[in-house]
């Protein structure tokens, strides 16, 4: 079999670039909130979550914080059923395709 076929070891590599990028991250940025970080199965991919569990300012802040730390540019917002609002801001950092992403759960009052 050729072509599609990727290697553990090329998955291996994927996930050790990814893992150093995200200790090049928290190295740089002591400063923000601690947030959930996700190392991708395929490809160089880390995503970071912020939690939606705050109130939907706190959420918008910690967010932005992190967005502008890491110069992501690709930012989308999209209004989801139940007052959810789905923030997701990305870009590429030496490689390796970083993601960040949160659900605001606007207040009501």
């Amino acid at each position: 079999m050729s072509g599609s076929w990727i290697s553990q070891g090329e998955r291996e590599l994927w996930q050790r670039r990814a893992a150093a990028e995200l200790a090049a991250i928290l190295g740089a940025c002591q400063d923000l909130p601690v947030i959930a970080w996700t190392v991708g199965p395929a490809g160089s991919v880390l995503v970071g979550r912020v939690s939606g569990l705050a109130p939907a300012a706190r959420v918008r802040e910690v967010f932005g914080a992190w967005r502008r730390a890491l110069a992501l540019e690709d930012y989308r917002e999209h209004q989801m059923s139940g007052g959810i609002v789905w923030l997701c801001a990305a870009s590429r950092r030496h490689q390796v395709k970083v993601r960040l992403t949160a659900n605001v759960f606007e207040d009501r009052g």
